[in-house]
């Protein structure tokens, strides 16, 4: 089967990994598919076997695509659609696998190039809009949700990544026999282009000296984008409660932008947490891996959301305990059986990273039936079974 796979996304770039294209591609291509990948010019070239990357042309001048809805990816999609136009003249393709809004122009473009539509939903796009607040135009925000709507039913298959998600489809109309849940929740060695992956581990930065942790102490760790909706101002505070408690606490933070490093070290400034609060910014994914293996306590303080991010599957995986905020984002996949629950304040996260310090042997628990669940409903051989059931509902 040949499949052209439209991802409207800067693949492989710091500032917004899509790791499940990435993912998606990779099984794809393990279980038969041959596949031609389109995607924005920014970013780094991958190593996937049977997958062929396409670029549109890399216009610097644009400057980078941040996460959402935005003029940039506007003008980008103009050239992306041109691309695809061009890609189907010159290719035979059984099927299409649009990710986020491509599905608009690939719904449009099906009837006249007969392939199978498969419409990969990461988010609502009308919720994008207003979340993101794009515009609060009512017309607007009616005419996208109608598009969503006739994608939805007009699609030969349709993954969503989230029980929120699923529901929202089923709700439109999508028959049942046609919807995948796959969630993003693989999370191997991405294999960029060139790179030897000895030198890059042997580059990364000694986790024990750089920042200096003191691996005999808690370490409390998050690990992710510092947008506000992740929490992170209410996490800094949280910890100045927990460390009044545990004087040897540590919470080490990876991930953010300068700008919003700076703004954190601010916070951390203020609360007089200078010596145990550490800030590392963006790193690689495997150093960042490195620093979950060290830490005693993952945290995600994440504010609102109904999308589950990637990280929570890693989280579940690592063996380590965690703590997270309950909100719908995360408890579509997580109860108390798995994770420490706590109210998205600074008291009650507070008293949830004391918890998973203090009682050693529940946290202990807590890790192992997270862990168990994973392997259960998330990992590797799962992922491949769903998407196995994708190529032969478009096969």
């Amino acid at each position: 089967m040949k499949v052209l796979v439209v991802a409207p996304q800067p693949f492989l770039t710091p500032r917004g990994t899509p790791l499940s294209v990435y993912y998606r591609t990779m099984v794809m291509a393990e279980h038969g598919a041959t596949i031609d990948l389109l995607s924005y010019g920014e970013g780094e070239d991958v190593e996937i076997p049977g997958v062929n990357l396409i670029r549109i042309p890399r216009m610097s001048w644009v400057g980078p695509v941040a996460v959402g809805p935005s003029w940039k990816k506007l003008f980008l999609d103009v050239v992306m659609f041109m691309w695809t136009v061009g890609l189907l003249v010159r290719h035979r393709y059984d099927a299409v696998h649009a990710h986020e809004e491509s599905v608009f122009w690939c719904r449009f473009l099906k009837p006249f190039f007969r392939f199978r539509l498969i419409y990969d939903m990461h988010s609502s796009l009308p919720q994008q809009l207003s979340n993101f607040q794009f515009s609060k135009s009512r017309i607007l925000l009616a005419t996208f949700r109608a598009l969503e709507h006739t994608c939805l039913r007009r699609a030969d298959a349709v993954i969503t990544i989230c029980p929120d998600l699923r529901d929202y489809a089923l709700r439109t109309g999508v028959a049942p026999e046609k919807h995948l849940l796959i969630e993003n929740s693989i999370f191997e060695d991405v294999h960029l282009r060139g790179v030897d992956a000895a030198a890059r581990d042997a580059a990364a930065p000694a986790v024990a000296q750089n920042p200096p942790l003191d691996t005999a102490r808690p370490i409390i760790l998050y690990a992710g984008t510092f947008e506000h909706y992740q929490g992170i101002d209410i996490l800094i505070r949280a910890f100045a409660v927990v460390v009044a408690q545990r004087t040897d606490a540590q919470l080490l933070l990876v991930g953010g932008t300068p700008q919003q490093v700076a703004h954190a070290a601010t916070i951390v400034a203020e609360l007089g947490l200078g010596e145990s609060v550490h800030l590392t910014g963006r790193l690689s994914k495997n150093a960042a891996m490195r620093y979950t293996r060290l830490a005693n306590v993952l945290v995600s303080p994440r504010l609102d959301g109904t999308n589950t991010p990637l990280k929570i599957y890693e989280q579940m995986a690592s063996g380590k305990p965690l703590v997270a905020t309950r909100i719908w984002s995360h408890t579509q996949v997580l109860d108390e059986t798995v994770c420490i629950l706590v109210e998205p304040g600074p008291e009650s996260l507070a008293q949830g990273l004391l918890q998973a310090i203090n009682d050693p042997d529940c946290a202990r628990q807590v890790a192992a039936r997270a862990r168990a669940l994973y392997e259960q409903q998330y990992a590797r051989p799962v992922y491949e079974q769903k998407i196995r059931r994708l190529l032969e509902i478009v096969s």
